[in-house]
């Protein structure tokens, strides 16, 4: 399980990080380096960041228990 939740933290990292480019600069990372944002790997990217944002969801909950005790 401590492997996935690296994962998914990295994930969320890389498209945090994008969309402060796009933010900033109007700058897609993820689309230039697969190829605009219709291609299929950036989409695939897209997905997977999203889905590590939907599972990191549960590590809310370890921070209120810490804070608790």
């Amino acid at each position: 399980m401590k492997t996935l939740d690296v994962v998914a933290l990295v994930l969320l990292i890389v498209g945090g990080l994008n969309w402060l480019l796009v933010g900033l600069f109007q700058y897609d990372l993820v689309a230039s380096i697969f190829g605009g944002q219709d291609a299929g790997m950036s989409r695939v990217v897209y997905v997977l960041v999203g889905l590590c944002a939907l599972y990191s969801i549960k590590f809310i909950a370890g921070i209120t228990e810490r804070n608790r005790a």
